[in-house]
């Protein structure tokens, strides 16, 4: 490769390098924990999301198409498929073999559900064994637009009548919202 095009090709590569760097920052955060003497039980923070949601786990239990050619899919393993709200305004998912991180946002409109929004989603990409739901529920993301809790479940609609994803908890200390301010994420 000819010298005039070295700064190029380092500057490239120091993109690369601050690039992943910067996703590596961000999956470990995800993976931080808050002390207990430090709880969001008590409600929302002035800039975090809505405390109900905060530091609760769900696994996948079923998405229902609003076409009824598709109808209602179920994982074969619903442990494959689990979301995690972190009470500083990030998310991660276990997507069948790939693993994800984002941030969430949330304005509760009553004491079952409100708006639910994700930021962009950093998701890697292994190649899961067929038959698998992860890419669909990557492609959902950005479409999530609402919630609802009911019976233990929260419950994500997507946008224009796209369909739900019905979500039961993981977390055997945390379950549904029971604060209805709003976030400030």
């Amino acid at each position: 490769m000819p010298d005039a095009l070295l700064p190029l090709r380092l500057g490239i590569f120091n993109l690369q390098k601050a690039y992943f760097g910067w996703l590596t920052a961000l999956a470990l955060s995800a993976c931080a924990t808050v002390p207990a003497d430090q709880s969001t039980a008590a409600g929302p923070t002035a800039a975090g999301p809505f405390a109900g949601l905060a530091d609760t786990s769900w696994r996948l239990v079923e998405i229902q198409s609003m076409d009824d050619a598709q109808g209602t899919t179920r994982p074969d393993d619903p442990q494959k498929y689990t979301i995690r709200f972190n009470a500083d305004g990030s998310v991660s998912a276990r997507l069948d073999c790939n693993r994800g991180v984002g941030t969430w946002r949330n304005d509760i409109a009553n004491a079952t559900g409100g708006t639910l929004t994700f930021g962009p989603m950093g998701v890697t990409k292994a190649l899961c064994p067929a038959p698998t739901l992860g890419e669909t529920l990557e492609r959902h993301m950005p479409y999530v637009r609402s919630f609802t809790m009911r019976d233990g479940r929260l419950n994500m609609a997507l946008m224009a009548d796209g369909g739900s994803r019905s979500q039961a908890t993981a977390d055997r200390h945390r379950q549904a919202p029971t604060n209805p301010k709003s976030s400030k994420a």
